[in-house]
């Protein structure tokens, strides 16, 4: 059976990855599960200054999922580069990089270090607010979004670069396909969907920062309906995410068009997740007497 799949530069031995801010830098899941069997750790988000964070209360479980107002709480890219690529860099599997910044020099900054240093992937977290610009996000305007990753692109010479797209639009096939016209090796969707929680006894938010970012299996629907739009939009290879359980849930966005998926917020409750959805997934394709998981990517009957 082959589970190979490629994206842009990125041969993986299989489709299953993890999703950035739900596997820290890797080594901390490494007594859960083999970090060689995935076929791609995408590591904790990086900024080019190391973070603190927001203050707690920054987790919240919900009924059907999870809210996080973490603030991006990472190393900085030094210690990144000394410390956590080298460890990584011990196991079979490819590394991929998830950068944001407050201006576009700061993305190019960072991309271009990580290229230099080797790792296998950059993923560019549009979803931050551009300081110069009154603190709208990256991704809410096209022609932003297009020069954003056009200065990417020219710091990125050997890595695949890989524009992880926010939901927060009407339209989610205009960035994605922006982000293929100025140079992006694949998409990557959706990031978390603002949301918040309320405490009714003290009449206080759950999370210090008021709203955060919810995730897990009540965006599946919504994040299952993009990846089906962004990959109807472009050529290029569609990573998909958002309340992946099972490899039935994955098979479900291979269908509508993923190339790969991520695997997030179930980290959280079953450390070994990613292994289970790939045994799920090769377990498909057998009772579907299927040899090649590319035989279903974007296999949708919609029409």
């Amino acid at each position: 059976m082959n589970l190979r799949v490629s994206i842009g530069k990125l041969e993986l031995k299989h489709p299953v990855m993890t999703a950035s801010g739900t596997f820290g830098y890797g080594r901390e899941f490494e007594e859960f599960l083999d970090l060689g069997s995935l076929g791609a750790v995408v590591m904790k988000g990086l900024t080019l200054e190391p973070r603190d964070g927001n203050p707690p209360p920054r987790i919240h479980e919900t009924a059907c999922g999870m809210l996080n107002a973490i603030g991006f709480q990472n190393v900085g890219l030094e210690r990144f580069l000394a410390e956590k690529l080298p460890y990584m860099r011990k196991f079979d599997t490819k590394v991929i990089a998830n950068i944001l910044g407050n201006t576009p020099g700061e993305y190019v900054k960072l991309a271009r270090a990580l290229d230099g240093a080797g790792v296998d992937g950059i993923e560019v977290n549009v979803s931050c607010p551009n300081v110069k610009r009154g603190g709208i996000e990256f991704c809410a305007d096209s022609v932003m979004l297009g020069r954003l990753v056009k200065d990417i692109r020219k710091a990125v010479d050997s890595a695949t670069l890989i524009i992880k797209l926010s939901p927060n639009t009407s339209d989610i096939a205009l960035p994605a396909r922006v982000a293929q016209e100025e140079g992006a090796d694949a998409v990557s969707l959706i990031n978390t969907i603002p949301g918040m929680a309320i405490d009714v006894h003290t009449r206080r938010p759950m999370l210090a920062n008021v709203m955060g970012g919810l995730s897990g299996p009540a965006i599946k629907p919504v994040a299952l309906r993009m990846v089906w739009q962004a990959s109807r939009a472009v050529s290029i290879p569609v990573i998909g995410m958002g309340g992946i359980r099972s490899g039935e849930d994955a098979v479900e966005f291979l269908l509508a068009g993923a190339t790969a998926v991520a695997v997030g917020t179930a980290n959280f409750i079953n450390p070994s997740a990613s292994e289970e959805v790939l045994r799920g997934i090769a377990g498909y394709l057998e009772a579907e007497g299927l040899e090649d998981v590319n035989d279903i990517i974007g296999g949708l009957a919609a029409e």
